[in-house]
């Protein structure tokens, strides 16, 4: 019988080691597994040394008073990797979560941003598979969500460092890649995948025999952004296709209790752990946080302001539009701020998403970003300033974008920019113990820019175009917005607000159907009062019966003429009257605005005046338009024309056209002459094998084309009998300069005799 190798015998003993192993852990748990309902968290050790802690009915729990991971029924290959990676001491959310996970409970996990919720959720999944001996030929085991690309690069990153001591097979899946053939090939031989709703949702669509129904943990990091609406369809395609049986772990800074959404992923009597629920505050405590009341046409100054006087500090400023983004970038980029600028957002390629993300974090810069940026991501502790120049849409919002700063045990500050209608939002704020202190803004540190930007719009184009959309793009994010009471269109001052962007006019908003301050005109009519004097003033119908409203509104009066129910002619006669109307309030003719506030759509009118011509005698007196072809022995008042006068006036004219079309003439024999020239001259260079060193006439220099035009108009000898069969003579011209063009015999034998007589003397 053949004995086994060396290196057998080291598999051999190894796999009994971790059957060992293994059978020691779950005996582990077994035993120390905690009581549904309870936080390891809350518990105070009973003795000091023992770590032992008494539950209410009597038992105990050893997790009580944990804070390392060695105190955790963990193998020792993650434990290897915790303690390469530097991990040695536990943060709250996975004190108060690991020891539920660990028993294959179902988690929703609430902690502030930067709290260390990504361990919590990757040590249970390594744990999980490494128990039930997972391997490549078992398929997908676990599934890791993130709702954006870059969470998941950052998660799977994490996976690498601590399980590096394991043996599974991982990958990361998400969009903007243009590698999906290869990913195809090996997505079924992978054991963790780390992917967006949407890219897992193209797999299972596309791609052949893949499987996910030995799937035994779900996890879904930012939850609640998950099983939000924009990745409603996605997800809930993805869990139809998943097992029931299985563990799923959420986490977030903001959870979900939504029953619905807890009745979609199937959940098991999960345990809800919020670590800081009863907590001082809901974000991060060594987090500075300003608010700014700071009126809409003064966003960009104060921004620029800001931006001038923080260039040593690494910021991150929040707005609300992709187009936003993009304009504040290129506009900054050509004002020159002193530090380095940079902008991501959904719509750009993950290739310069990745490397703008690392460049962020390595440098000092200032970072324009979507909301694409406030979840999850860690930029390694560095960022000195988050700045929200537009208002969250609501406080779970804020809460994601500020916790990019202030993670863990470090320090931040965060600057919220709020305009005067929005104030209410500090009180929603302070309502979820979010402690915020608001101030005004230092005028006079101040720095305007907004002539510089309608300097710079002029000068590019495009930007003039990027400025529209983005100004646009703003008004219909406040528009759709749900929270009427923090966010209102009708309040905001729409043109100042162009005029802040460097635009020429305010652009048209036609999701906007009026343009008056608080109230709607016409959801009721309303009647002009005869006796008013103000024509601008116009009474409101009001609510109750028995009582009058008169209130001031600006109308517009391209949107009076707009209205559908409008006619045409009834369109002329309320454009007219207005005209008078404003003539009659100005008294007068006014002068025209430095600056066009509303762009007005071009209208033809047929029944405008016409123009008239005209005409002053030498007194000075007006004349008729055809006075100068008049009889002017006729009284003035009856002026009639004198036909012999039109009919020199024709004359005139028709010779003043021959001479024009003389020269007319002229000019294109002279045209066509040089453009045979050139070509004459083309054909003769054509002769050299090299274009090129000859060069074109342009390269010529002054004497060679000379020569060169010479040489073309030099004639060759003269020959007076010609074997062609036409007939025809050449012209050419000897040394003695006398030419061959005689047409006649006798011509020809006089030339010959002089030619004769001079060689013969």
């Amino acid at each position: 019988m053949r004995r086994p190798t060396k290196s057998k015998k080291f598999k051999l003993q190894k796999r009994h080691s971790e059957l060992q192993e293994i059978e020691l852990l779950e005996s582990w748990i077994e035993l120390s597994k905690p009581h549904s309902g309870s936080n390891p968290l809350s518990l105070s050790p009973l003795l000091e040394k023992s770590r032992i802690g008494k539950l209410p009915d009597g038992s105990f729990s050893r997790y009580a008073g944990v804070e390392k991971f060695s105190q955790l029924p963990l193998s020792k290959r993650t434990k290897d990797g915790l303690a390469e990676s530097k991990y040695s001491r536990m943060t709250d959310i996975q004190r108060a979560s690991l020891p539920h996970s660990l028993c294959a409970r179902d988690i929703l996990g609430a902690a502030k941003t930067g709290s260390g919720k990504t361990l919590a959720f990757i040590i249970p999944v390594l744990e999980k598979l490494y128990k039930a001996r997972w391997g490549p030929e078992d398929g997908v085991g676990c599934i890791i969500m993130s709702p954006t690309r870059e969470l998941a690069g950052q998660l799977f990153e994490v996976l690498k460092s601590v399980g590096r001591h394991h043996g599974f097979s991982a990958g990361l899946l998400i969009g903007g890649r243009k590698d999906v053939d290869s990913e195809k090939e090996r997505v079924n031989e992978l054991n963790i995948l780390v992917c967006t709703p949407g890219r897992l949702l193209q797999h299972m669509d596309e791609t052949p025999n893949f499987d996910c129904s030995q799937l035994q943990v779900l996890v879904l990091d930012e939850a609640d952004r998950i099983l939000d609406v924009g990745f409603k369809k996605e997800v809930n395609a993805i869990i139809s296709q998943l097992p029931k049986q299985r563990q799923t772990l959420l986490f977030s800074a903001t959870q979900t209790k939504s029953v619905q959404d807890l009745a979609r992923l199937s959940l098991k009597d999960p345990e809800y752990i919020s670590v800081h629920e009863k907590s001082s505050t809901a974000t991060p405590n060594l987090l500075q946080q300003t608010a700014i009341v700071v009126p809409l046409d003064q966003k960009i100054d104060m921004l620029w302001s800001f931006v001038k006087t923080h260039l040593n500090s690494r910021i991150l400023v929040f707005l609300s539009s992709v187009k936003q983004v993009r304009f504040f970038f290129e506009v900054f980029k050509k004002l020159r701020p002193g530090i380095p600028l940079k902008c991501i957002y959904g719509r750009m390629s993950q290739e310069k998403r990745a490397a703008i993300y690392s460049q962020f974090c390595e440098k000092t810069s200032v970072l324009f970003a979507t909301d694409v940026a406030s979840r999850g991501l860690d930029f390694n502790k560095n960022v000195d300033w988050v700045v929200q120049v537009d208002c969250p849409e609501d406080v779970d919002t804020y809460i994601h974008r500020v916790g990019r700063t202030a993670r863990y045990l470090s320090g931040g500050r965060a600057v919220l920019f709020v305009m005067p209608s929005e104030t209410k939002m500090l009180d929603k704020l302070q309502e979820k113990k979010i402690p915020i202190r608001s101030t005004k803004a230092n005028v006079k540190r101040l720095q305007t820019v907004s002539g510089l930007l309608s300097a710079l719009l002029v000068k590019y184009p495009d930007l003039q175009s990027l400025a529209q959309k983005a100004f646009k793009n703003y008004l219909k994010s406040i528009h759709k917005n749900k929270d009427k009471e923090v966010f209102d269109v009708t309040k905001l001052s729409i043109d100042e607000f162009a005029a802040s962007f460097g635009l020429p006019m305010t652009p048209k908003i036609r999701f906007l159907k009026q343009k008056v301050k608080g109230e709607n005109l016409f959801k009721e009519p309303f009647l002009v009062p005869e006796s008013s004097a103000d024509k601008n003033t116009f009474e409101l119908p009001s609510k109750s019966p028995g009582t009058r409203r008169v209130e001031e509104v600006e109308i517009d009066k391209d949107f009076l003429l707009e209205k559908d129910n409008l006619l045409d002619e009834d369109r002329i006669e309320k454009d007219n009257l207005l005209d008078e109307d404003r003539k009659a309030t100005d008294g007068g003719d006014t002068l025209p605005a430095t600056r066009v506030l509303k762009k007005k759509k071009l209208k033809i009118n047929v029944h405008r005046p016409v123009g008239t011509r005209v005409v002053f005698d030498e007194e000075g007196n007006t004349l008729p338009p055809l006075a100068k072809l008049s009889d002017t022995k006729s009284s003035i008042d009856s002026l009639w024309l004198d036909k012999e006068k039109v009919n020199q006036r024709y004359a005139e004219l028709r010779e003043e056209m021959k001479r024009v079309d003389k020269e007319d003439k002229a000019l294109d024999r002279q045209r066509r002459k040089e453009k045979r020239l050139k070509e004459k001259m083309k054909r003769k260079r054509g002769k050299y094998d090299d274009e090129d060193a000859v060069g074109s006439e342009d390269d010529l220099s002054g004497s060679d084309r000379e020569a060169l035009t010479h040489k073309a108009h030099k004639k060759g000898k003269i020959y007076f009998d010609s074997d062609s069969d036409d007939g025809e003579k050449k012209k050419n011209k000897d040394t003695s300069g006398v030419n061959a063009d005689t047409d006649t015999l006798a011509e020809q034998e006089a030339l010959a005799l002089k030619l004769l007589s001079s060689m013969h003397p």
